[in-house]
């Protein structure tokens, strides 16, 4: 298990200096953030004087070899735009994701494995069959559209709920719908399938014929089986809402968090910023996946042996 932890750790860390990389290069391709900052009317003067104050004239890989020394010795920049620390930024930002992507991520727990559950149990009844539509209807359906149908009905036709900001509990609602039905969707299909494939197995029909009552059958043996299944899927969903979801319902209902922390440095090119957040982002990412296929190796051993 210790090789296989081992073997993880140095593909994380592989995979994030090629994330480093990748994103201080792709910055600098987007142009030039003292354009942005200066305006039209900027003189030739005044603008080389503001690119030898950001250190912008110095060559792409001089300034590459020193963004790497800052990250190593913790110091993520000053804003381009708001002359603040990175980091003070961020830290602003990453309270109100965190409680969206816990707030979607309990969401679909309660939701999605009960219902993927009954829907494999009543597969060949109406509620199967209504459930499983209902899933279909929510894979099909894009998240931002879903948003705006959401603002549109709740909130300025009807005007039960804000249309955006974060400051109360009614805020909370649409954004937590919207970010969360693509993956209740998702993982409802995906618990029915394993608990079709675990319910056809014979050590479900001994326990029946012991004459276990029906709920601990499902619930004890077959959900505990099927979540080996289910918990791979959902690593990769968190992953997925840590990574871009966030993003756009984030930048819909103008939530001040990471995402949109990271469109508004984008269209501002501000350097430091976008690149740190989404450095965070795929480290959270890369942690998420790490921790998965760790819990995934120890539920299983056949995992770690077959990938050792």
């Amino acid at each position: 298990m210790l090789e296989y932890a081992l073997a993880r750790l140095l593909r994380m860390v592989v995979t994030m200096l090629v994330i480093v990389t990748g994103v201080f290069f792709a910055t600098r391709l987007s142009g030039n953030a003292v354009d942005f900052i200066g305006g039209e009317g900027l003189s030739a003067a005044d603008r080389a004087t503001l690119v030898a104050y950001y250190g912008l004239d110095a060559s792409w890989l001089e300034q590459y070899w020193r963004y790497l020394r800052a990250l190593a010795e913790g110091n993520f920049g000053i804003s381009l735009v708001e002359r603040r620390p990175v980091s003070t930024i961020a830290l602003e930002r990453v309270g109100p994701s965190l409680q969206l992507l816990v707030g979607a991520v309990l969401l679909t727990l309660a939701v999605a494995v009960p219902a993927g559950t009954l829907a494999a149990v009543y597969r060949k009844s109406w509620a199967g069959s209504m459930i499983m539509g209902a899933a279909f209807l929510g894979y099909a359906i894009p998240n931002f559209v879903l948003a705006v149908l959401l603002i549109l009905t709740l909130s300025f036709w009807l005007g039960w709920l804000p249309s955006s900001g974060n400051g109360s509990l009614a805020h909370f609602v649409m954004p937590v719908v919207a970010l969360s039905a693509f993956y209740i969707a998702s993982l409802t299909r995906f618990t029915r399938n394993a608990m079709l494939d675990v319910l056809s197995q014979d050590y479900l029909r001994t326990a029946r014929a012991k004459g276990l009552a029906e709920p601990r059958v499902i619930f004890k043996h077959a959900l505990r089986n099927a979540l080996i299944t289910i918990l791979s899927v959902l690593g990769l969903q968190i992953a997925g809402l840590a990574a871009a979801g966030n993003v756009v319902i984030e930048t819909i209902f103008a939530w001040r968090g990471i995402g949109e922390m990271l469109v508004s440095a984008a269209l501002r090119r501000d350097y430091p910023v976008l690149q740190f957040g989404v450095i965070a982002v795929a480290l959270a990412v890369i942690l998420i996946n790490t921790l998965v296929d760790l819990a995934y190796g120890a539920a299983d051993p056949r995992v770690r042996l077959a990938r050792s």
